[in-house]
């Protein structure tokens, strides 16, 4: 009995099979729709909002005037702005480069040198992580406060010379927030380096042995490249926290003494709810977000190519 035409169609990959391949591809977006749709809500169109704000002067209450790129232009020739992107920059020497450099020394001694208690240890330097932003910056307010620990355990060892009001100094305001970005950061990247170099094959370290290499030669040849990966996980976490930082400046110095201390994300705030500059701070915060997926590209791609 010969098919009928509708089954030759099917087995032939006809109308039928077309049909259902096509149900198939749209399967996975029916799954991500209803994510893709609050992060389009919360993230796509904030930031097109931001983006449309930053071509206007608007100072949140009267009418926009249309100024182009012109609050783009003023961030080059603003030097308050110049300022708070240069500190920005420094401080992702102190949240990111030299987290990573104490975190992966840190890490490797305690991995190699078999540290009773690793749980316990794991858990005090994350800790930082865990208390909140706000209360790491009150607390290091007082530390910093002209009669505050700092100023007085220098005092208790002879070197009163050294006191000072650290917030408030022009020169040392800067290093002393970035160094509670340090303290705040090292944990994190120390136990994310930490899970990475559990996965390094003890054969490796008992063949560098063999061929006479030390501490040194083992931390450059095996432990560096092993956890290249969570380097830069690691490096792209705490870049990006650098470059947004805004509560620890809030509550510590809020940009002083002075534009000292002031970063972007401060700037941002300050122009939009104090000064009335709305459509600057929506340039900056453009601006600030470009730099961030930049650098965290470049980052990433570094990586990359030395894999």
């Amino acid at each position: 009995m010969p098919a009928s035409p509708k089954a030759s169609s099917t087995a032939a990959g006809g109308p039928g099979k077309r049909s259902a391949r096509q149900g198939h591809a749209i399967t996975p977006y029916l799954f991500i729709a209803p994510a893709l749709l609050i992060y389009a809500a919360f993230m796509l169109y904030p930031l097109a909002r931001s983006v449309h704000l930053s071509l206007f002067d608007w100072d949140g209450l009267s009418l926009a005037t249309f100024v182009g790129f012109g609050n783009y232009t003023d961030i080059a020739s603003d030097a308050r702005l110049r300022a708070a992107f240069g500190h920005a920059l420094a401080f992702v020497f102190f949240y990111a480069v030299l987290p990573c450099g104490i975190g992966l020394v840190l890490a490797a001694v305690l991995t190699r040198a078999k540290v009773r208690g690793l749980p316990l240890f794991r858990t005090l330097v994350f800790l930082p992580q865990v208390i909140a932003m706000v209360v790491v910056a009150v607390a290091f307010k007082q530390i910093y406060a002209p009669d505050g620990l700092l100023n007085s355990a220098l005092r208790s060892i002879g070197l009163e010379v050294l006191t000072r009001s650290w917030l408030g100094d022009y020169v040392f305001s800067l290093p002393a927030v970035g160094l509670v970005g340090s303290w705040v950061s090292t944990g994190l990247v120390t136990v994310l380096l930490l899970a990475g170099m559990a996965r390094i094959p003890t054969e490796l370290f008992e063949a560098a042995r063999l061929d006479g290499a030390g501490a040194v030669r083992e931390f450059l040849a095996i432990i560096v490249p092993s956890v290249r990966a969570e380097l830069t996980v690691a490096l792209t976490l705490t870049i990006v926290a650098s470059l947004k930082t805004f509560d620890l400046i809030y509550m510590t110095t809020s940009g002083g003494p002075g534009s000292s201390t002031t970063v972007p994300s401060y700037e941002v705030y300050r122009r939009a709810f104090e000064t009335g500059q709305v459509g600057s701070a929506a340039a900056i915060g453009v601006t600030l977000t470009a730099i961030i997926f930049l650098v965290t590209l470049a980052v990433n791609r570094i990586s990359e190519r030395g894999a």
